[in-house]
């Protein structure tokens, strides 16, 4: 076949495969068997194997995935990805109309109203009609650019046609249809990996990966829910967005529903909140958006939120079940920690088996007994909770917990410390503290040894390889015995022993971090850093000096003075030290990072990230994380539902933040 009839071969076969993937993964309604579409894409993939010259980045054969990225990058987001208010009752949802309302000075304009998905938001970028690039939310500004994996993803065209822009985003959400969680949870445990909690924690981690044939292999979907930005005209009103992106071959939610008014929305929720579980996916509540664009602009955004839109939730699914048992586990600082063992109920379309029980005032507070039945749903739609017990069903025979008095583990005493909530194993050495102080260890916040993990970690216990965390430094000398391990080949084990190697230079604040001593989190290491600059000094300060310190109160004082007092931990420093550890803080170019000399204080909850990553974000740029407001604040950033250090900072005169405006500074700096 001459050249250019191959060339005008591949295009026709991309274009008629195209046309096929869009009828089959978009439309649902295909017009040829799988076999004739097999036959398609074979001919295709033998064409541009035989002629690489013709490969372009849009064809349909470049959705099976690359070769691993060494790490992701980052897209700035030209347009924000913000997050929206919630409404939790109907009383709530009827303030927020009359609110906006009252602001545009006219009672009825219309509205859309879109099932609420619980996947990850990405934002998609065309150029002349070509899939380009692809980010995750991230922190709403800056996201991870995960382009080689979005491909992968069928239901996401690689071109459009049409009357379209030269270049415009559109936003979506990627989820696991609960069949195709169910499926990939299956396979998971054929092959003994570990399983996905839910199809969030599923769809989101299928698309962070580094190798995105991984991803291929996943049966990810997208709904797109708008436009981010378009270079060129936009049309007047979301719900005419909608249909032109539909127009253009993108895939949309088929019950997003366009509504004349608040009545009509508040019969929306009603509908789904009882036909939820008919949702071939995961949903938390809907989300009602003003149509008109122009409406939208007048209303504007308060914090980071727009004024224009609402998240309405569900509440959460709750079923009844039975509390077979509550055992306990010991935990790396040797807490005592009490679970419910219940007997599986499938709660929002995931088997719960257990929960977590906090503490013995927890169980005492519920009144939960051994042997109750109990409700339970999962907080927030993720995490197992035992909301409480049946008391109407006892029959007598149920028991009451009793927090035991030797540790299952080692069977030293447990005590419980006066006015504190957790019961503890007294015995430092205790196996169950030894595995779980090597998982905190090598954990990203602490050591980060890359290609240790927990189960490695284990394996290394089980088999008497490391006793504690100093052994793992001793791990060169026995290099055959790591090779001799199941999966561990030379390869693998070289470069388990040089990330190990590498973890030496971790700065001194991650190294007490990983140490583990009670109460003593990043924040407070990087503290007790700033002022005592090595190990040694550290290891010989009073609770006297430890409390002159800002933010280090009696307890945490208490906590380090006793860690340093034990013979063991003494021992484990040393050998730590004898191994190459950094027992030193290097300081410099440290006070010429933007935040330096800066301290934050953050208040209520953040919508873009947790307060752990927001304090990872400040401490990167060389600013400190305070727990308290004192005269030494620069600033105090508020969230929703602020406590009363928003009060405090008021009293002293200290700057505020919104979220918007703290984001705004982190991107600056």
């Amino acid at each position: 076949m001459a050249g250019h009839n191959v060339r005008e071969r591949i295009e026709k076969l991309r274009e008629t495969i195209n046309y096929h993937n869009h009828r089959y993964y978009v439309l649902d309604s295909p017009e040829i068997s799988d076999d004739e579409y097999d036959g398609l894409m074979g001919e295709l993939k033998r064409l541009e194997e035989e002629h690489p010259e013709f490969i372009t980045p849009d064809s349909p054969t470049q959705r099976v995935g690359a070769a691993p990225l060494e790490a992701f990058g980052v897209i700035e987001h030209r347009e924000p990805m913000l997050s929206m208010g919630n409404a939790f009752s109907n009383d709530e949802l009827l303030a927020w109309h009359k609110r906006i309302s009252g602001l545009l000075g006219e009672e009825h304009f219309d509205l859309v109203a879109e099932p609420k998905m619980d996947g990850l938001a990405v934002a998609l970028v065309y150029e002349n009609g070509k899939f380009v690039t692809g980010a995750t939310r991230g922190d709403g500004f800056r996201g991870e650019d995960i382009t080689q994996n979005l491909r992968t993803i069928k239901s996401i065209p690689l071109v459009v046609h049409g009357d379209i822009p030269a270049r415009f985003e559109v936003r979506g959400e990627v989820y696991l249809s609960k069949q195709g969680f169910k499926k990939l949870n299956e396979d998971r445990a054929k092959a003994g990996q570990p399983l996905f909690a839910n199809p969030r924690n599923a769809a989101a981690g299928s698309v962070r990966q580094l190798d995105s044939r991984i991803t291929a292999q996943r049966p990810l979907d997208i709904y797109i829910y708008g436009l981010g930005w378009v270079e060129g005209e936009n049309p007047p009103t979301h719900w005419e967005t909608l249909e032109y992106l539909e127009s253009l071959g993108f895939k949309l939610n088929p019950d997003n529903k366009h509504l004349t008014d608040i009545a009509e929305v508040e019969d929306y929720y009603q509908h789904w909140l009882h036909e939820r579980e008919r949702y071939s996916y995961d949903a938390d509540g809907i989300v009602v958006k003003v149509n008109r664009y122009d409406l939208q602009e007048r209303l504007g955004f308060v914090g980071r939120e727009p004024r224009w839109a609402i998240a309405y939730k569900f509440p959460a699914i709750q079923e009844t079940t039975r509390l077979l048992d509550i055992r306990v586990n010991v935990g790396r600082t040797g807490t005592i920690n009490p679970y419910a063992v219940l007997e599986p109920v499938l709660v929002g379309g995931v088997t719960i088996k257990k929960a977590a029980l906090h503490n013995e005032d927890y169980i005492r507070q519920k009144d939960l007994r051994i042997g109750d039945i109990v409700i339970i749903q999962r907080a927030g739609d993720v995490i197992p909770e035992v909301v409480a017990p049946v008391v109407s069903l006892r029959t007598g025979h149920e028991r009451v917990f009793r927090m035991p008095e030797k540790c299952e583990v080692c069977g030293a005493s447990v005590v419980r410390p006066e006015g504190e909530a957790m019961a503890y194993c007294t015995n430092a050495s205790c196996p169950a503290q030894a595995h779980e102080r090597v998982k905190h260890f090598i954990s990203r916040g602490a050591m980060d040894i890359e290609g240790l993990g927990e189960k490695l970690a284990e394996v290394l216990l089980h088999e008497g390889l490391i006793k504690d965390v100093g052994d793992l430094y001793s791990l060169m000398d026995k290099k055959d015995e790591l090779i001799g391990m199941e999966r561990m080949a030379e390869k693998s084990v070289s470069n388990l022993l040089a990330a190990i190697e590498e973890s030496k230079g971790r700065p001194l604040d991650r190294v007490i971090f990983a140490l583990g001593i009670r109460h003593v989190g990043s924040e407070t290491a990087e503290l007790l850093v700033k002022h005592f600059n090595s190990m040694d000094r550290l290891s010989r300060a009073s609770e006297v000096e430890l409390t002159a310190i800002p933010a280090i109160g009696p307890k945490i004082a208490e906590s380090i003075v006793a860690f340093f007092k034990q013979e063991d931990n003494r021992k484990l420093i040393e050998r730590l030290r004898k191994a190459g550890v950094r027992m030193e803080e290097e300081a410099a170019g440290r006070t010429e990072l933007p935040l330096s000399g800066q301290e934050f204080v953050l208040t209520g909850k953040l919508e873009a990230f947790p307060r752990s990553e927001a304090e990872a974000r400040i401490k990167e740029l060389g600013g400190s994380a305070g727990s308290s407001v004192t005269k030494k604040t620069t600033y105090v950033v508020v969230g929703t539902d602020p406590g009363s250090k928003l009060d405090r900072a008021r009293q002293l005169g200290i700057k505020t933040l919104t979220e918007q405006e703290f984001l705004r500074l982190l991107k600056e700096a």
